[in-house]
Parts: C-alpha cells; structure tokens; sequence
C-alpha cells in the first residue's frame, strides 16, 4: 500500500506473453531503465519483443526501473528485481537487454544491475551471469558505460540476435567459458564487445587510439540494417498497460530514415538511407493492431511523416476507418503545410489542439547553419492557414546555443512568435476567433552528439546558457503581442551533463558509478536530478567537465565513437561541418544525393530517386 503504482510492476496485461516449459526457454530480459510508462510507450522494444517471443525456443519479457518508492523497499528487503511476466528474478535470465535512449538514464542501468544482483561490471562476472547487452541510439558511443555491458548491439535489432541465441545455446551447454562466449559474440556483424579493446590517450587527454587487444576481433563495428524494411513484418500485438503510458495508443512505424539532413540532429544521421514501409500493409497492420488491442487511438511514427511517399493513401483509408470504429488518428512529425492542415482538420473536427512548428532557430540565417529547410516565410503561411482552419494555440520549439549563434539571432525568437501572434488578430475576424490567441515559445539547450556535423562543435556553459534564456524572455517581453506569447525553457544543469556522457570515453564510468553510489537514479526526472552531487564525483575522479563541452573539437581528432560505421561518413560529416559555417545548405536527400555514404547498404532512397 505503500506503493504509489503498483500496476507498474504486477504484469499480466493484455497481449503480454507468457510461455510454458521456461526451464527448457533461452530467457531475455529486455529492459528500458526508466519508470514503467515510458519504457511501455518506446516502440522499438514492443517490436523487438514481439520478435523474440515468435522464435520457439525464446521466452522475452520486459522489466523496467522500479520508481524511488518500490527501489526503497527492494533494498530494504533485499527484494531481487524480477521480469513482469513471470515475476523471476533477473539474475536467474540468459540475457538483460537493456535500451540506450538517453544518456541521463546511465545510472539508472546501474539500478537495474544492482537490485538483480548482477555485478555491476562486466570483468566480474561468471557463466551464472546473465549476458548484458545494449542497444539503441546511445549505443553509438558506448563508452562511458561500456564496463557496464558484456556486449552492444549496433543497429537495428531484427537482423542478428537469431545468431546471437544460436551462439549463447551453443555456450550454454558447453565448457565455453564467459570469456570466449563473449570474445566469439564480437566477432558477429553489429555486435560489439568491449572487454577486448582498449583506448590509449595522448598527454593533452585526446585519444591516441583505440583498438582491439585480441586478434581476430573486429577494427570497425558496422551497424545492423534492415534494407528492405517494405517486406520486414510488423508486430501482430502491443502490450496494453493497465495504467496510462506516455504514448497509449497503437503506433503504426511508417518508414524508418529521415531526407532532410538536419546538422544538429542524431537520428537524421543514424537512422539512413530512409527506408519506407508498404502502405498496403500498412493499411493491414493498423487495422489488426487496432482490433487485437482495443485501442481507440493510432499514431503514424517516423521522423518526417510528411516525406512519407504513401501518406495520402494511408490517411485516407485510416480517416474512413477510424470515423466508422470512432477511433482517433495522431499525426506527429507533419509540416505544416495546406496538406496537413486539411486532414488534421478532419482530425480534429471537435477539438483543435494546438499545432507544433519547429523552427529551431529565430534568424533565417541561423536555419541556414542548422540545414534545417524551413524559411521564414513557409513558417508564416502554415501559422496562418492553420488560424484559418480554426486553430488558436501555436507551439514553436528552438535551440539556444547552437553553433554561430548572436545575439540577433536569439533576439528574432521573440519577433518570430509575435508575428505569428499578430497573423492571428490580422487573418482572424473578432467575430469569427473561438479563443484568445496563444503562442507558446520553448527552449532547449543545444547539444552536441556523435555522427552529426556539429559533433566538433563546443557547446555553451551553464552560464551562458541561462543568459541566453533570459535574453530570449527579455526579447518577447518586448513584443507588442507579449501577452499572448508564453515561454518555458529546459534546465541547463542536466544539458551539460548530457552533453559530457554523449561525447564521452571510458573514463566516465568511474564517476557514473561513483554517482550511482551516492544515490544518484532518475537524472533526467527534475525532482530526482542532484547535481551538486554530479559535479563532486566529476571532482573526485580528476575530471574536468568542460574538456567534454566547452571544447571545439579539431578536425582531426579522434573521437571514442569512431570505430563505430554509421553508414555515414567522417569525411561527409565534416563537410556539413565546414558548410554550416559558411551557411550554406544542403539539399534533401529526395531533391539529390550528397554522399553521405547510406548508399552502400544497396537499398531505400538512394536507389529509388
């Protein structure tokens, strides 16, 4: 009872699997390391669970990071941490696969290890162990908590871990020790085992080298692809959760990839060549999904819907089916444009929320430097056919701190949402407004990570980014339209701890550890996040924070994450980077090819333009 969500823990929910004969079952524990409702809305691990648990001779279930209420008990009562579907203990597992999302979740991992009473580093474990295994996102510089891992997988997930299992069985039931199971998983393509390489730095901290310490394993890890993700088969169910989740609602993966080449944006980067689904299927995907869930809501996910070549025909047969079962349609990462803004408002025909545009940056100049393809002029347009259409509430969302930034630049935020304030009252007849126009400006802090152009880039301090916030506040407060604009802006502390774990190297796992020790969990959770705690373990481990922010990376340099291949190359990396300050743009991936280096994968756009 004194639990504040016990549901999050008791599993049994619909469409969760539970399988007979465990014992004679390889068991996966897939975990996402942060608190039940996130980790349910995350769409990769629904598919990667419903992939594992079709193989007959797997068993996957989910466990996620208890919140600081059950936490307490747990160590308390020496209470192991179990998996949802059949409440065993973590430890007794074949695997834990855990996913790197964000890298404010670092301690939370360490969580997870601890209360299963798995050693928190990989050269302390036995064959009793559970094989640890990253993926995700973050996995593309594993190194900061890569002591933590016996192995990550590179890529995406459906194409290797049948020949991972095929392995660990062949271990499992040998005289194969850990050691050599783990030395044999790394030389699989996409996979990659830590404990068989080893950096070599330069007096000034910088990295020498890094390079395997046994021979035969591999110099570059190459990531995992899907090339035809068209023939690829989608899940049959979701898990319903019991309470709210963040994103409780069928989720439809229209295509994977992204054309537009924004130079701050990381998944734009790894997730290349854009690779779309078939939208006949897809058609059938959503309608088994919406009948084998109950769901009464589908969202459409990709990281540009509206670059999807299938999407008028996919809406199109969605908006009749969900007008006749009353079922709600979302429609994240659209433009705003006259397409859009005609079926959002068949959408929402009762209720308009707001609308979502995000500029990124307030000076064209600056969006220039970002690629970010969006002018000044198409941002108006779509604010004013969206008031025509009905709408009153407008979100923008910007960056501070990016590469090049002035003080004009931050200034033209606050000019930005007051003229799109004053479209309102200018397009909008008094007689005809549903509501007082509203305008709500955010900030975020920029931060630089792997495999962008700006992955040389210094990022601001703290300071200087809490000046910037205030300029900008200061800028709309100035605006003749001030009181229908609203600004929020991100915390600076947690960004600069972001950025130091996205660029950094092997040296962090002490202080994230060390951290962990003193009670550090939940840092990306405002109300858990110690920050004066962060920065004594960074002290106590002779790190110096600002060697991983503040500093503009040499050309030159070698980055810990660069024995990693994202199928985007160094060299076209750093011509964005040249670009960027220069301004100039580059074009999108449909308009032309830039050599990126995607199209050595054989497959997606770069062979269907």
């Amino acid at each position: 009872m004194t639990i504040e969500k016990p549901a999050r823990y008791i599993g049994g929910e619909i469409n969760s699997v539970v399988k007979e004969n465990k014992e004679e079952l390889i068991r996966f524990a897939m975990c996402f390391p942060d608190v039940y409702e996130i980790g349910m809305s995350h769409l990769g691990i629904q598919i990667l669970y419903d992939m594992l648990n079709r193989y007959d001779d797997v068993w996957c279930e989910r466990v996620y990071s208890p919140w600081t209420d059950l936490d307490a008990i747990m160590r308390r009562d020496r209470i192991p941490l179990f998996a949802l579907e059949s409440q065993d203990p973590i430890a007794s597992f074949d695997f834990l696969g855990i996913t790197l999302q964000y890298e404010l979740c670092y301690t939370n991992i360490l969580q997870v290890l601890d209360l299963s009473g798995i050693p928190l580093r990989a050269k302390d474990r036995g064959k009793e162990h559970p094989i640890v295994i990253g993926g995700g996102p973050c996995a593309y510089n594993p190194e900061p908590i890569a002591p933590f891992f016996d192995l990550f997988y590179i890529g995406e997930g459906e194409t290797r871990y049948r020949a991972l299992i095929d392995l660990y069985k062949t271990y499992k039931n040998s005289d194969m020790t850990r050691l050599e199971f783990l030395e044999e998983a790394g030389k699989l393509p996409g996979i990659y085992s830590p404990l068989f390489y080893e950096t070599l730095y330069n007096d000034d901290g910088t990295i020498r080298s890094f390079q395997p310490v046994k021979e035969g394993m591999p110099g570059t890890i190459e990531k995992e692809i899907i090339v035809d993700i068209a023939k690829q088969p989608y899940m049959e169910k979701q898990v319903v959760p019991f309470i709210r989740a963040t994103q409780d609602r069928v989720v439809l993966e229209i295509q994977r990839g992204c054309i537009r080449g924004c130079r701050f944006c990381q998944a734009g980067m790894l997730y290349r060549p854009v690779r779309e689904r078939d939208v006949a299927k897809l058609k059938d995907d959503a309608v088994r999904l919406l009948e084998n869930t109950g769901y009464e809501e589908v969202s459409l996910s990709s990281l540009s819907s509206s670059d999807y070549s299938g999407l008028e025909s996919l809406i199109g047969f969605l908006l009749d089916y969900c007008k006749e079962h009353k079922v709600n349609i979302s429609l994240p990462s659209l433009r705003i444009d006259a397409f859009s803004l005609d079926v959002m408002s068949k959408v929402q025909d009762v209720k308009k929320s707001s609308l979502t545009f995000a500029p990124e940056a307030g000076s064209q100049r600056l969006r220039d430097v970002i690629n970010k393809g969006l002018t000044k002029e198409v941002i108006l347009k779509g604010a004013k056919e969206a008031f025509l259409g009905g709408w009153s509430h407008v979100k923008l969302y910007f960056m501070l701190g990016l590469p090049t930034e002035t003080n004009d630049d931050i200034h033209e935020i606050g000019e930005l949402g007051n003229e799109i304030a004053a479209l309102y009252y200018e397009t909008v007849p008094k007689e005809q407004r549903t509501g007082k126009c509203q305008i709500v400006i955010s900030t975020s802090f920029f931060i630089p990570k792997p495999f962008t152009p700006f992955q040389w880039a210094a990022q601001c301090t703290k300071e200087q980014f809490l000046d910037k916030a205030y300029m900008t506040r200061k800028s709309i407060m100035e605006q003749l339209n001030q009181k229908s604009i609203k600004y929020n802006w991100h915390e600076a502390d947690a960004s600069v701890l972001e950025a130091v774990f996205a660029r950094g190297d092997r040296r962090l796992a002490d202080v994230i550890e060390k951290a962990y020790r003193r009670g550090c969990i939940y840092d990306a959770w405002s109300e858990t996040y110690r920050h004066d705690v962060w920065m004594k373990c960074f002290d106590d481990c002779g790190i110096d924070t600002d060697f991983y922010t503040i500093r503009e990376r040499d050309l030159d340099e070698i980055f810990p994450w660069d024995f990693i291949s994202c199928g985007v190359t160094k060299e076209f990396l750093k011509r964005e980077w040249l670009r960027a300050q220069k301004g100039e743009i580059t074009r999108n991936c449909k308009e032309t090819c830039n050599g990126c280096g995607a199209a050595r994968y054989g497959g997606g756009i770069c062979f269907g333009r």
